[in-house]
Formats: C-alpha cells, structure tokens, sequence
C-alpha cells in the first residue's frame, strides 16, 4: 500500500521560489509539505550558488545615487529589449507587475527578513544600441544569493517549528492526481529506494525550475532559426529536466510557452571542482579582453559585456568552433576579471568589508591567482608565442598561429599609436561608455594597449557558451495559477519562479534585463501564496 501524507498545500521544489512559497503558506496558517530532489544541505538550489543580483525599480540606493527611474521608464526598457508582442498578454502583464512591485514585494520585504546590499548600482545589460536598461538597476545582495537563501531557510524553519512544516528531501514527484475537477494530490518517489508516496492537499505550488539543467531538454527545444554550438557547459541546477512541465502539458493539458528562450552566458569555463557532468562556471567577461576565434582572430565587431547577453551567446554560438578565446593581461584581469555565484566571491558572500573594499580598489589577484592554479582553461604566458603554444595543447590543435596572434594585438593595440583623439574601436567606444558610470569606473581598465610595458603577463581563457535559465514555462495569470491550453485556470494549481517562465509562462520574453531571475522567484510566490490564502 502506498503510504499517504495530508497537507493543506504541497511545495513541489525546494529552490528560492519554493522556500518562499513554503515560508508564507506557513505564515498564512498552512500545513505544508515541502518536496526537494536535492539533499538537506543543497535545500535552496541554485539560488544558494548564485550571485545575488537583483534588477529593482525605485529603492533608496538608487534615490541616493540620484537615479530618476520609474514602473514606467522601466516597464519600456523591459518590453523593448524582450520584444514582448502586443498578443502576450499574460508575460506582460507579469512584466508590468514585476516593475511595479519590485520594492515592495521584493526589496522592503527582503530588508524586512534582514537582508542588506551593496550601496552601489550597477549598470548592466544596457543593450547594443541603448535598447536596454536605460538607467542602473541591478542590485547586489550582500552576503550574496546564499545569505539571503539561508536567511530565509532559517525564517522557513521557524515559521514551521510547531510541526505544520514536513519536509521531504531527496524525493522527487513524477505525477498529480486529478479529481472532481481539480488537482488534490502528488504522487512522489524517494529517490534512493524508489518508494512511493502519495501526498493530499487543496492546493499544489510548483515550483521545480525550467528545463536548461538537461542537455536534451537545450537541445529539443532550442529554436531553429537560431544558430546550436556543437556543445556547451551547464549553468543550470542538474534537477531542472522539465519532465514534470512535460507531465502536465500532456495529461492536465497545462500550457507550456516559450520554451525555446532562453538566458544563457557565453563565457563559460569548466568548473575544477565540478559538482556534477559538465558542471560550468560562468566568467563575467572582462571588457577590455580581446574576443578571438579558435584561430586567434579578433571576433569583429568586437563583443563587449555588459549590453546584450543574448547577442553575445547568439555571435558565439554561430562561431565554426563551439569556443572562443578571452586575450587579456594581467593588468586587465585583477581589475575586471570576476566569476559568476557566491562560490568564487568570497568577500562579497562572507561580508568581509575591508578585505572587499581593498581588492575592488587594489585589484583582485588572489582571484586570479587561484584560476592560474586550478584550472587549465586559464593560461598564462609572458609572451603571445608563448600562449599560443598553450591555447593549441589545450585544443590539441595547430589552430592558432603565433603571427596571426600577434597581428590581432598589434591591430588593436595601434588604436594607442595615433593618440586618444583618433581611436575609432568600437570596443574601445563602449569601454570608454561604461566608465561614465562610477561604479563600473571601478570595474573597468582604463583603455591601454594589450602589451603596454608593465601590464603582463599575457593571458588566455577558454570559453563555452553555458546555459543558465529558461525563460518560458508553465503559463499563469497573475494570481499564479496555471492555465489550460483554453486558457482557464486548473483548479488547485499553481506555479512560480523560473516553472512559470517567471511569471506567465515568459515574462522576459527573448531576453532579460538582468538580475530579474530572484526577484521574480520571489514575487511570483508571494503572489501565487496570496491567492491560494483568499481561496
């Protein structure tokens, strides 16, 4: 007999979305049942490895910083640069809820839980022709994505301290029973003896993440007319297989939408301490490194960070080769070389505030150093013959010509020969744009040749496209609950953060401004538990 658990809801996934699901159902007077694929250590997913950035709309770091932003200014940038049509109804109206509501629903509430950030905005995704965030949005969580996961793991507990709280890890539910013209019920297995469970509830709250952690899931659902590398890294949570979403489209006739968009990075490295098959780390891409194909050409027109990922990962991923190559030197990367998650940014995640302040000001070469030393995507070399012969031993290849290396460096450097007034470098153009900004002043090399005297030694890093988010999912309205292929509600269930397309099956639409992923895990919960609360 297939032993049975009661609840007044069921949290199906245990990420950002799914602990703050879990943590107001729980405030709201709920019994919850909370299911995780993962162990008890891993609770909180890929939220606890991220960064913490958050795009966030009229808070007082950005009144302080005198940033004139608005729901309005914001809500044209986000529908601009996703290119959301008029017929998308549900994705924007979830873009609408999403600028009007960051600080209350996300920023106050998080301050209110006893979350901090950075007093610094930073400006990110600005778009290549300024179709992007028109001002600085993105927020950084101090202590990163992992306090503020922990923090609200610790509220979860004690929220459910007087046993209205059962949670299940390293169990994974396969199907929903539907009943009497409603969800009542999921059927899950324990992952290590396969034993089976049925568990009863009102109400059902999915929150099990999109489909990019599977390979074939990328590549079955990856758009035709948009160029497929040969291969790539895994950004994503490994459990993110989007079997569950498939469930439901086929046997509850839920709608499933633009699952072929999706937020992916294009300077991904090998992780060296991987924790699972293809484990990749995402580079947050120096602005001042040259961009070079496998043959050590410059990839023209040159490719800048920080003003569109999607156009950046569509370049590389129709490159002959499914790699590129970073050439920067040594002056470059203590001051712009940075690596995404909370894993790589110590003092930003351990809230060591000195140690953080001297190494943005002094530069971060302990960082560096660390990358020489633990991964042989990070080549290091004194001179540009030298690094060749390392970049084609990575490769097992003759590709790279020592010349034709030399050449794309001396090109670029002879931007330098004929004096500031005469540049005409389109990287070197934006390089110049993004150091307007104070805070990314900080971050960012003031223009100099590559072999300036002093600056070595010269560096190469081995880069693959990584694949990160999905930006479609299971449909929702604004209450959260998902929605048939009629377009009506299925009764008893809901769906939030990245299993929801972040709100309404694809809120972003083709890309993202940036730093809108936690905050709309934690908006769509709120709101799908506010619903489920009125009944």
């Amino acid at each position: 007999m297939t032993p049975s658990y009661a609840a007044d809801v069921i949290v199906v996934g245990g990420g950002l979305a799914g602990i703050v699901s879990a943590l107001e159902c729980l405030r709201g007077g709920q019994r919850v049942i909370l299911v995780d694929r993962d162990r008890p250590d891993r609770l909180g997913g890929l939220a606890l490895w991220a960064f913490g950035g958050m795009a966030l709309v009229g808070t007082p770091e950005q009144q302080r910083m005198r940033i004139p932003d608005t729901p309005e200014r914001a809500l044209r940038d986000w529908l601009r640069f996703g290119e959301l049509a008029p017929n998308e109804v549900w994705p924007r109206r979830w873009a609408q809820y999403y600028v009007e509501n960051s600080r209350t629903e996300v920023y106050d509430w998080l301050r209110q839980e006893g979350v901090r950030f950075l007093p610094a905005v930073n400006w990110v995704e600005r778009g290549l022709y300024g179709e992007g965030n028109s001002l600085p949005r993105y927020h950084v969580v101090w202590g990163t994505s992992q306090t503020l996961t922990r923090c609200l793991i610790a509220a979860l507990q004690r929220a459910g301290a007087e046993g209205r709280l059962t949670l299940l890890h390293e169990h994974r539910v396969q199907s929903l029973e539907y009943s009497g013209g409603r969800v009542v019920a999921a059927l899950a297995q324990e992952v290590a003896s396969g034993r089976e469970l049925r568990l009863q509830a009102a109400n059902i709250v999915l929150a099990m993440g999109g489909i990019n952690g599977s390979e074939e899931q990328v590549r079955a659902h990856w758009l035709p007319e948009r160029a497929m590398p040969a291969q790539w890294l895994n950004g994503a949570h490994p459990f993110a297989d989007g079997q569950l979403h498939h469930w439901l489209q086929e046997h509850l006739s839920a709608r499933l939408t633009h699952v072929g968009e999706m937020w992916n990075y294009a300077a991904g490295i090998p992780h060296p301490q991987p924790h699972f098959p293809g484990h990749g780390l995402s580079t947050i891409p120096c602005k001042s490194a040259l961009w070079l194909n496998h043959r050590g050409e410059r990839i023209m027109a040159p490719l800048v960070t920080g003003f569109d990922t999607h156009d950046l990962c569509q370049k590389v991923a129709a490159l002959e080769r499914p790699y590129t190559w970073a050439l920067l030197n040594w002056r470059i990367a203590v001051r712009e070389f940075a690596l995404s998650g909370a894993e790589h940014n110590q003092r930003i995640r351990d809230r060591q505030w000195l140690p953080f302040l001297w190494e943005t000001l002094r530069g971060n070469h302990r960082l560096v150093r660390q990358m020489q030393q633990e991964s042989p995507h990070f080549l290091v070399d004194a001179s540009l013959s030298g690094l060749a012969r390392q970049m084609n031993a990575l490769t097992g290849s003759a590709d790279v010509q020592a010349e034709l290396l030399q050449a794309s460096v001396d090109a670029f450097d002879a931007n330098f020969q004929r004096g500031a007034s005469l540049h005409n470098d389109d990287q070197i153009r934006r390089i110049l744009h993004a150091r307007q900004w104070r805070p990314d002043r900080l971050r960012t090399c003031r223009p100099a040749p590559l072999q300036k005297k002093g600056a070595g030694p010269f560096i190469a890093i081995h880069q693959q496209l990584i694949t990160r988010k999905s930006l479609g999912g299971l449909q929702t309205d604004l209450s959260g609950r998902v929605l048939d292929a009629g377009g009506a509600a299925i009764p008893g269930l809901y769906a939030v953060g990245e299993a929801a397309g972040f709100g309404g099956g694809g809120a972003h639409g083709k890309r993202s401004l940036e730093g809108t992923f936690l905050p709309a895990c934690i908006m769509t919960a709120r709101a799908a538990v506010r619903a489920l609360l009125q009944g």
